[in-house]
């Protein structure tokens, strides 16, 4: 019973509906009632047949009425499949749309330990088991309760006793299922986790297509693929196996009771007790019993399946975002006075990232920020993005702590260029205008211009239609990046948080950007992350991280008479740039 409280979570999805519900179950109650009637006519046939002067009904009335009566069972079951099934997909798109909606809320830290292809079956195979079971599975649970008490009830008028014999394996039954539930629980969330890992795999193999074949690991892809495929064919027969056990149960119970309505019926025919027509009749129920008896294990398996689902689906719904807006946040207009870092500190889990990190940024500033690989130059961007939760009273923005501030005012105000340019498989005008659809084309061309890319798009036939591919794949790795800075400064934010923006950018184009974007730094506060010192031309002041700390900051001048770690990435490169144009 544990498991199947589970499914407590739907309670609500499908109180929305109830009027839907409540409509269907009338519709099963009427489509039970007409197929109910149908056996005592027949008994009233038989009885007729038997004795033509004393019977109430000619066997041709008989026959009409169970004629009529079939046409009103086959129209009031189309209407309580519709209005049932229909409310399961009205659930299941509801549940789908609130997993968005909280996919959408989660931060950074959720999505760092769960796999893509582990939520896309989320979406699908685990929102299709509770669609059954909401839609099927309640239908088929309706239709057997109203049956088992309207049939058994029509039985025992008939006769007691033979009522009591036809359904004494029943109980029996209920005891060898009730003990395969928690089995059946158990393999349904391990198969349906197996398949997550599949979903996964596949997903991860798919994106990384070109890296694959360029090493020449097809093979070696293609066995993890089929070990992970063979666990899951595995789960499922098992899962199968304990299934295929629940329906001989099921027809077993129902086998036991047809033998002795026919051996302790016949003798009571012989001996007048009940007439050949309540034989007919009772034998008639019997049969009805037969279908709802055999789909209880279905049911039963749809609930066990349902509750593994909901279970995962759960997982996704009730997660709560780290970072949110507090009940006293309120919103921020502009950036008048500037950024302050006071004794910030940060790890993921038990690594220190950032350590005591203290420096202001004035209004208009730009500010540079390098170091060793893993010193915390992306994270101190995504803090102030609150893409991370940030400790209260380690950042402020205009004197105010960035926590009272909420989240969306605060993210208008920045244009972000992370440092892995995301682009959606739309055209290039879509990517640039990407979160701001009032854009006109001209503003559209002018971040183009900015970003040093309009020449490239010129170059493409269809230029702003271009489609771009799934995730820029038509494009090169510094035209993305290039569409990336394009789409950041689009929106003429008062804040630019660069990330790495020229790291896979040539020389020559470098140049060309780093002019356009010099002019659009003007009155803008400036962050850029980078471990290119070209970078930071444009820089007042350069912050140098090493270990989490601030190990040396001031202007590149300073900064090189110091003789420091900046100084000796920019001897490094200096080097590095010498020796490349030796080898040409």
């Amino acid at each position: 019973m544990r498991n199947i409280e589970k499914l407590s979570r739907l309670i609500p999805y499908i109180n929305a509906l109830r009027r839907r519900y409540a409509g269907g179950a009338a519709f099963l109650l009427l489509t039970s009632a007409f197929a109910l009637l149908i056996p005592w006519f027949m008994k009233l046939a038989v009885e007729a047949l038997q004795n033509p002067s004393s019977a109430r009904l000619s066997p041709a009335a008989c026959a009409l009425i169970i004629a009529f009566l079939a046409s009103l069972h086959c129209v009031t079951r189309i209407f309580s499949r519709t209005l049932i099934l229909n409310a399961a997909r009205i659930i299941e798109f509801r549940i789908r749309d609130d997993l968005f909606r909280r996919l959408m809320l989660l931060d950074l830290g959720y999505f760092s330990t769960s796999r893509s292809g582990d939520i896309l079956s989320r979406f699908s195979n685990d929102l299709t088991n509770v669609r059954m079971l909401t839609g099927f599975g309640a239908m088929s649970a309706i239709n057997t309760l109203i049956i088992y008490i309207a049939a058994v009830t029509m039985m025992l008028r008939i006769h007691t006793w033979l009522t009591f014999w036809a359904i004494l394996p029943f109980p029996l039954m209920v005891l060898i299922v009730k003990k395969v539930s928690h089995r059946l629980f158990q393999r349904s969330l391990q198969a349906q986790e197996e398949l997550a890992r599949l979903s996964s795999q596949a997903e991860e193999t798919v994106s990384a297509v070109r890296m694959i074949k360029s090493y020449c690991r097809e093979e070696h892809f293609q066995e993890e693929f089929g070990k992970t495929a063979d666990r899951y064919l595995r789960h499922n027969l098992r899962l199968a196996r304990l299934r295929g056990l629940i329906i001989p149960v099921m027809a077993a119970a129902t086998g036991a009771g047809t033998l002795v309505v026919l051996f302790m019926g016949g003798r009571l025919v012989i001996s007048n007790t009940i007439t050949l027509g309540d034989f007919v009749a009772f034998s008639g129920y019997l049969a009805m019993l037969v279908w709802p008896t055999a789909v209880m294990g279905w049911i039963l398996t749809l609930a066990q399946r349902g509750a593994a689902s909901m279970s995962r689906l759960a997982e996704i719904l009730e997660a709560e975002p780290a970072v949110a807006d507090r009940a006293d946040s309120e919103p921020i207009s502009g950036l008048q006075q500037g950024i302050e870092f006071r004794n910030l500190s940060f790890g993921y889990g038990a690594k220190t990232v950032l350590d005591g990190v203290s420096f202001r940024i004035r209004a208009g500033e730009t500010v540079g920020i390098t170091g060793e690989v893993g010193c915390g130059k992306t994270t101190l961007l995504r803090l102030l993005s609150r893409l991370l939760p940030v400790p209260d009273g380690m950042l402020f923005i205009d004197g105010r702590d960035i926590n009272a501030i909420t989240i969306a005012s605060l993210r208008r105000l920045i244009g972000f260029v992370p440092q892995e340019a995301f682009l959606f498989s739309r055209s290039i005008g879509e990517n640039i205008g990407y979160g701001m659809p009032e854009l006109h084309d001209r503003e559209i061309i002018k971040a183009a211009a900015q970003a040093g890319f309009l020449e490239d798009v010129e170059a493409f036939p269809k230029r702003f239609e271009t489609q771009v591919g799934e995730k820029g794949v038509t494009l090169s790795g510094g035209q993305k990046q290039r569409l990336a800075i394009g789409r950041a400064v689009a929106g003429d934010p008062p804040l630019l948080l660069l990330d790495d923006p020229l790291s896979a950018v040539d020389a020559g184009r470098e140049e060309e950007i780093l002019n356009e974007l010099g002019r659009f730094y003007s009155g803008r506060t400036v962050l850029i992350v980078s471990q290119r010192v070209s970078a930071f031309r444009d820089c007042g002041r350069i912050i140098v991280l090493k270990a989490g700390k601030i190990s040396e900051q001031g202007s590149a001048d300073e900064l090189l008479v110091q003789g420091g770690l900046y100084a000796e990435m920019c001897r490094m490169q200096q080097l590095r740039e010498e020796l490349g144009n030796d080898e040409l």
